[in-house]
């Protein structure tokens, strides 16, 4: 008997990517999948290289905040829930997979009114509020990190890290010299911005660039129009806005990584076993969940953690220098973390959801 099933999550590539990650393993496997997001989002073009079905439902956000649409969303919502019942009746799958965004209320919620075993993902420590009101109906929630355990209903949370895509482990470092015109006489730092890329980490990497290059290589992800044209000819010093295949070689060639502290961003870390120095983002320009994720891998041994706050020259070198010379005890760490095969947990859940309806 054939397998089914649905995947959903969008609204950010984060909520996107580890869905990506799962379908090969899934397509091993022999299902049949189905993806469910908004009508235009960035899920719907993320997908559009998977040669998967794509089902697009109307979605509405959820605000903590006063907005107008406040009054409307609520309707789009149920029309996104109206439209993701009658989808699901089409398909039948046998599970559906979710990793969050406002678009995965409705489908889960619909889902859970069909029978439908649903297994939901969080990243963050913290809940956010579109999976919040997904987990009542959920069968298993998996997330990241120890401490998001207490928040959620006992027999239903799974610890499993977040997946990756197979391909970032399969990186050449010769291939990552020659793209940023490197060699092996001097350690490699990686340096991610984010995607929108950080002004106040691309401005502390380039104050010191002069003494870092001293004893360093640096390769600078620095995001969209954040180059510094200054700094193009710089020895030592490679800069690209943003990075989609070679990916996969700059992080086999990097020994260090300074990055924020997106829960995609350092679940990758974890899994390549990069020591690292993350400087997330500030409470004022989030839910604070960056910094909360910092603290967990700090306090597991994973990460060096700098607050924005605190970011200063000086600072940041001297932390550079640690990690560095105790860079083997931050690798031992995340060797022994159980947070590593979570593509396999994840499947595990799966297919015990399925064996189960069937």
């Amino acid at each position: 008997m054939s397998k089914k099933i649905v995947l959903t999550g969008g609204g950010t590539a984060g909520h996107v990517t580890p869905n990506m990650a799962l379908i090969p393993k899934l397509r091993e496997l022999q299902y049949e999948i189905a993806y469910m997001g908004s009508y235009d989002g960035i899920e719907k073009k993320l997908m559009e290289d998977f040669n998967i079905p794509y089902f697009g439902i109307a979605t509405g956000k959820f605000r903590r905040y006063f907005d107008p649409k406040n009054f409307s969303d609520p309707f789009r919502v149920l029309k996104g829930m109206s439209e993701a019942r009658k989808y699901l009746k089409e398909i039948k799958p046998d599970v559906v997979f979710s990793k969050g965004g406002f678009v995965s209320v409705p489908v889960v919620r619909a889902a859970a009114s069909l029978g439908i075993p649903c297994i939901i993902h969080e990243s963050d420590m913290t809940p956010g509020l579109a999976n919040k009101l997904c987990i009542p109906v959920a069968k298993k929630v998996c997330c990241n990190f120890p401490e998001t355990f207490r928040m959620l209903p006992e027999s239903k949370a799974v610890l499993t890290g977040s997946p990756i895509r197979k391909e970032l482990t399969m990186g050449n470092k010769e291939a990552g010299y020659r793209l940023c015109g490197f060699d092996a006489t001097k350690p490699v730092i990686m340096v991610v911005g984010g995607s929108l890329g950080s002004a106040a980490v691309n401005q502390a990497v380039r104050d010191v660039l002069p003494e870092l290059l001293k004893d360093f290589q640096v390769v600078h992800l620095c995001g969209k129009e954040k180059m510094d044209n200054l700094l193009l000819t710089t020895p030592g010093y490679k800069q690209f806005e943003y990075i989609r295949s070679e990916m996969k070689d700059i992080f086999a060639m990097a020994d260090l990584v300074i990055s924020r502290a997106g829960a995609n961003a350092i679940s990758e870390l974890l899994a390549l076993r990069k020591p690292n120095i993350l400087i997330p983002l500030p409470a004022t320009s989030s839910r604070g969940d960056q910094i909360l994720n910092a603290e967990s891998f700090e306090s597991q041994g994973f990460s060096i953690v700098i607050d924005e706050d605190d970011l200063t020259n000086k600072l940041l070198l001297e932390k550079i220098q640690e990690l560095y010379f105790n860079r083997f005890s931050y690798i031992e760490a995340m060797t022994k973390s159980n947070q590593r095969d979570a593509i396999g947990t994840i499947i595990g859940l799966i297919e015990d959801a399925v064996n189960q309806k069937q």
